[in-house]
């Protein structure tokens, strides 16, 4: 697979899960809604990453460490840095049951419609600045 065939592999899958993310929302999963934007923030980045790096992404799902390494962190306004630390820890909460009471208190209607909105547009700038994809 070329550089520019897996770079357009994580987009695919970035722009899957925001469909899920979508789904879920509607279906008023919203500990899944959660966790299904830390997963398009995760894959964009990874798609950035490599695109940058030319190289396998790190296997992590630390949105901030992957953007680290990616070295587009810096890129990001503070209000984006803001977002991914606040997304951060949804991929692992929403998997472990002893934290799922928990998060989903705070995944209100309200605050998932506002994380996949803020997502989605996380999801444009970085396609359109890092990867250069309208």
């Amino acid at each position: 697979m070329t550089n520019d065939e897996k770079i357009q592999h994580w987009i695919n899958l970035s722009d899957y899960d925001v469909e899920t993310a979508d789904a879920m929302l509607l279906t008023k999963r919203y500990l899944y809604v959660g966790f299904m934007c830390h997963q398009v923030v995760e894959k964009i980045f990874k798609a950035s990453y490599t695109k940058l790096k030319e190289s396998t992404p790190p296997f992590t799902h630390d949105l901030e460490y992957i953007a680290l390494q990616g070295g587009f962190y810096e890129t990001l306004s503070e209000e984006q840095q803001d977002f991914i630390g606040e997304l951060n820890p949804l991929n692992i909460e929403a998997r472990y049951s002893e934290y799922k009471a928990e998060i989903s208190k705070r995944l209100t209607p309200t605050k998932c419609a506002m994380l996949l909105k803020q997502t989605k547009e996380i999801q444009k700038w970085t396609k359109e600045t890092i990867l250069s994809v309208k």
